[in-house]
């Protein structure tokens, strides 16, 4: 990890939401420095995209990431936040509204993501992040009333 990464994983937020804000403000302006900062620095971190294979390790996380930032940012935005939380971890499903460059000109994709966050000695970073393939129409949401299973 570089120095400037270092400096700039020592200015995330210390909850979970300001890391995931981190991270989508760094998709948003094609920061690889910004985003790898919202990572754990712990081997085991992983990454799917969506349609694609599982990414284990920063190195290949980082990899990914700057081969989409050779196309420019990523303008997702994270709406409709699930959380469930606990004293060490998080999990946030996340229901972010991508904007598509097409031959007719901008049109909006949805993708379901689920990140993962862990306390750490750094403070709270994100340990994984999982996309779903995207959809043209946003999904609806499910009743929240909890149902019997027999």
């Amino acid at each position: 990890m570089s120095t400037k990464t270092k400096l700039r994983a020592v200015a995330v937020g210390g909850t979970a939401d300001e890391v995931e804000a981190a991270f989508y403000e760094a998709l948003q302006r094609g920061d690889i420095d910004a985003l790898m900062a919202c990572w754990a620095d712990e081997d085991e971190v992983f990454c799917v995209h969506p349609g694609g294979p599982r990414l284990v390790g920063a190195e290949a996380i980082r990899a990914a990431f700057e081969h989409m930032f050779a196309n420019g940012a990523i303008h997702a935005m994270p709406a409709r936040v699930r959380r469930v939380e606990s004293l060490a971890s998080a999990v946030h499903n996340v229901l972010e509204r991508i904007e598509v460059l097409t031959a007719e000109g901008p049109r909006h994709a949805f993708v379901l993501a689920t990140n993962v966050y862990h306390k750490t000695a750094q403070g709270w970073r994100m340990v994984a992040h999982h996309a779903s393939p995207g959809s043209v129409h946003a999904p609806e949401e499910e009743d929240p009333a909890p149902q019997t299973l027999h």
